[in-house]
């Protein structure tokens, strides 16, 4: 059986990261992607500005109709053609934009993704003397 547990300081941390960073947006909502053409953004798409990622562009952001100051969940890609995982943040995504970015994201067989849903709790293991 699979323990997770979701730890507010951990959010508190992504949350700082994104928002003293800022978002640079590179693509928007329905452009075509530029390696894929069969692919299609389901919402604007960018990068956590001076961040790191596999990719080289910063952490990959997926941009959504609500708030863009609000982290509504990550995903962790799965690659076997690149070999790696790499985590995506989105941002102000309604739970139809959740969904179809899970969509786009999964449309290979190269690569699956789990989604990691925002939450408030902290479990004892989170907290320290620190």
């Amino acid at each position: 059986m699979a323990l997770y547990e979701n730890n507010a300081y951990f959010w508190q941390k992504v949350d700082t990261l994104y928002l003293s960073s800022g978002f640079k947006q590179t693509r928007k909502k329905g452009d075509v992607h530029p390696v894929f053409k069969n692919l299609i953004y389901p919402t604007d798409y960018g990068h956590v500005k001076d961040t790191r990622s596999v990719s080289g562009e910063g952490v990959s952001v997926y941009a959504g109709t609500l708030s863009r100051s609000k982290i509504t969940a990550l995903v962790v890609a799965a690659d076997i053609l690149a070999k790696e995982l790499d985590v995506k943040i989105l941002v102000g995504c309604t739970e139809e934009e959740v969904e179809a970015v899970l969509r786009f994201l999964n449309q290979t067989d190269y690569q699956k993704t789990v989604l990691i849903r925002r939450g408030r709790d902290i479990p004892s293991w989170g907290l320290s003397d620190n």
